[in-house]
């Protein structure tokens, strides 16, 4: 789930094309061809297909696409307005990426980041690392309503942590997106679950009330699953706590008020500041607390012998836009008191960007609409409607690449059919969030699988398998409605569930 007021035109708003010429099979010709492309490029690049190249696949994916709409009758124009729609409604994202990139270099500077290494070293031993991880998250999320500020504040200091404790970066990245997820999903703070209820014809706390049926049992087993990870890892860097320790304390002015920056931010969003606003504030004061506790770091930065005016504003400014890197002691801290700024969320930009203009010229054609209108048609029972709703959920977001698409279309498309079988709205809003929110970070091309693995510097194949909660999600709704447990009717129906 993103941050409040990300968008710059309300998801809900957005109009669904259809177009009857096309057919569910002409709709789904540039889905497989994406899908092939896709696995052949990761196939050729592994972990380098997110430099560049995956970029490019999904343009070449809205290239079929839109001849597929040529061939049914969609003009170049129609097309190129609902790119121009999407790539709009992913403005506030951008941007809050670039924020993202200047905060991590503030905190860096200032000694935000390494403060909650360091403190967190003395605190969080291997053993309860994994499931501390996942409950500090869910309580950040819950409090902010955004499971993107959590990556991009106590996300990068526990990823941090869990390299220099010598655990898995993917385990550490699941860890954090399954508590971020959680908590996001659960908070009345969050845009999408305010969108879901509005999608499915609900009310938010009800909403949120149902949700949880599915919700705690889904955490409780991922926390299960984490506290027997904590327990059966082989650590490497638990032996050294000390030595890194030494290190960050010998390069940088570790002081607990430096605390004081994470909180106000934080506070900022409890008060609902716009997100935007919050990081810009985050950011300028990690300048603001570089120079006053780190003023050899920031001369270093520039190379300069004297702290002057400019030596610190050009210190902090590079920290802000381009890479900045702290050598330390120990060699193992080089790579990780290292941040790319603004610079170094380019990437992820350009992802969003392509895969909005494949999401858009896929809507644009219709095909969104006739991929979704098919699924409908396969709900002849109250589980395959729930299925349908999962399998649309999960579609979308593979191919809109987009979480509030994958809210947004199938909440138009199956509201009627949850009605007309005599269940009660809070049904589908609750599918909607446990398959269309929470998956969405589990594609890479996704805007927010592209957010959070930029940011945390973990690609999504590294922590797919960790992200137990966000796939895990989607099996339980299945349960609940195969085993018909919980499926809430219509007040004034008389039909069965």
């Amino acid at each position: 789930m993103q941050s409040q007021d990300i968008n710059s035109s309300k998801p809900e708003d957005e109009n669904i094309v259809e177009n009857k010429e096309l057919n569910i099979w002409e709709a789904l010709i540039p889905v497989f061809a994406l899908v092939g492309m896709l696995a052949y490029n990761v196939f050729v690049f592994g972990d380098d297909a997110l430099s560049g190249s995956n970029q490019f696949i999904l343009l070449m994916g809205a290239a079929v696409a839109a001849i597929v709409g040529v061939f049914n009758k969609v003009t170049y124009d129609q097309m190129l307005a609902e790119v121009a729609e999407n790539v709009k409604s992913t403005t506030g994202a951008l941007i809050i990426l670039l924020m993202v990139g200047a905060l991590s270099g503030t905190w860096l500077i200032s000694g935000i980041i390494p403060s909650m290494i360091y403190y967190g070293l003395q605190v969080l031993n291997p053993t309860i690392f994994l499931a501390a991880c996942v409950i500090i998250c869910a309580v950040i999320s819950i409090a902010t309503g955004s499971s993107w500020t959590t990556s991009a504040t106590v996300g990068i200091a526990l990823i941090g942590i869990g390299d220099t404790l010598g655990i898995s970066l993917g385990m550490t990245a699941g860890a954090i997106l399954s508590g971020a997820y959680f908590g996001d999903k659960m908070s009345p703070l969050s845009d999408t679950t305010n969108l879901a209820p509005a999608m499915a014809g609900g009310e938010l706390f009800s909403h949120i009330k149902y949700m949880s049926l599915t919700t705690i049992p889904t955490i409780s087993v991922t926390l299960l699953v984490f506290i027997i990870m904590g327990f059966s890892i082989d650590t490497t860097g638990s032996a050294d706590t000390q030595a890194i320790l030494d290190s960050i304390d010998h390069t940088f002015n570790i002081n607990g008020w430096l605390f004081l920056v994470p909180v106000a931010v934080i506070l900022l969003i409890l008060k609902k500041t716009p997100p935007l606003l919050a990081l810009l504030i985050g950011t300028l004061l990690g300048g603001v607390f570089a120079l006053i506790f780190q003023p050899e770091i920031v001369m270093g930065i520039t190379g300069a012998t004297q702290m002057t005016f400019e030596t610190g504003y050009k210190g902090i400014m590079n920290a802000i836009t381009v890479s900045t890197n702290i050598a330390t002691e120990n060699e193992a801290l080089n790579d990780l008191f290292s941040s790319k700024g603004m610079a170094g969320m380019l990437g992820t930009i350009w992802l969003i960007v392509c895969a909005m203009v494949f999401g858009g010229i896929m809507d644009g054609i219709g095909a969104l609409a006739r991929i979704s209108s098919a699924l409908l048609g396969m709900a002849k029972s109250t589980f395959s409607l729930f299925a349908s709703t999962v399998a649309s959920c999960l579609a979308l977001n593979v191919t809109a690449s987009d979480q509030y698409l994958a809210i947004v279309v199938p909440g138009k498309m199956f509201a009627k059919a949850y009605r007309d079988k005599g269940l009660a709205p809070e049904n589908l809003s609750r599918t909607l969030e446990d398959s269309g929110t929470v998956t969405s970070v589990l594609i890479p091309w996704n805007t927010c699988g592209a957010y959070h693995s930029g940011v945390l510097g973990v690609g999504v194949g590294e922590y797919f398998f960790y992200a137990i909660f966000n796939w895990l999600s989607p099996f339980m709704t299945l349960l609940f409605a195969a085993l018909k447990i919980k499926i809430k009717q219509l007040a004034t129906s008389e039909n069965p569930a």
